[in-house]
């Protein structure tokens, strides 16, 4: 008879086991939107902070960061742009960062299929820009991109970081 039970519950545990989804920890993302006549499509993972320090921490600052986790993220502007200034052509990128303290340069990389920064080259680096950092209005728990009217805003932590973009 104990046999019978536990055979039983082993099934029965089998079964509503299978039956959940296992929810990553770092969710893929996409935001689309519109800078001029641009249209800006943003693939990527978002990492949360779990209790963590994350930068600064376990992502540390001054090093070339996957902005955000798992592959490399990758921008695409289906026309050309400009970047805090300068020319980026149509076409779809890695984007990376370097996160600092007081201020973030943003990389915008040419090889956009990548894992994480891992094979990272800053040889093919299409342009790189550095703009400050702000404190955030509120703890943003999971890593946020978005896109405004004409930046695009990363935030994290206690971390708010932007970009102008014109299309």
């Amino acid at each position: 008879m104990k046999r019978i039970t536990f055979l039983l519950f082993a099934v029965a545990m089998a079964v509503t086991s299978f039956g959940q989804e296992n929810k990553p920890l770092s969710p893929k993302a996409t935001v689309e939107g519109k800078i001029g006549a641009s249209k800006i499509t943003i693939v990527y993972s978002q990492p949360s902070a779990r209790g963590r320090k994350m930068l600064g921490g376990k992502d540390p600052y001054g090093k070339v960061w996957r902005t955000g986790a798992n592959e490399a993220t990758t921008i695409e502007f289906d026309k050309p742009v400009k970047i805090e200034g300068k020319d980026v052509p149509a076409g779809k990128y890695a984007l990376f960062t370097i996160p600092n303290e007081k201020e973030w340069t943003i990389i915008i990389n040419k090889e956009a299929n990548q894992m994480g920064a891992f094979n990272y080259q800053e040889s093919k680096d299409l342009l790189r820009v550095n703009v400050p950092a702000s404190k955030a209005p509120a703890f943003v728990e999971t890593f946020n991109i978005s896109i405004g009217k004409d930046n695009i805003q990363l935030k994290w932590e206690d971390t708010a970081v932007s970009f102008k973009v014109k299309g």
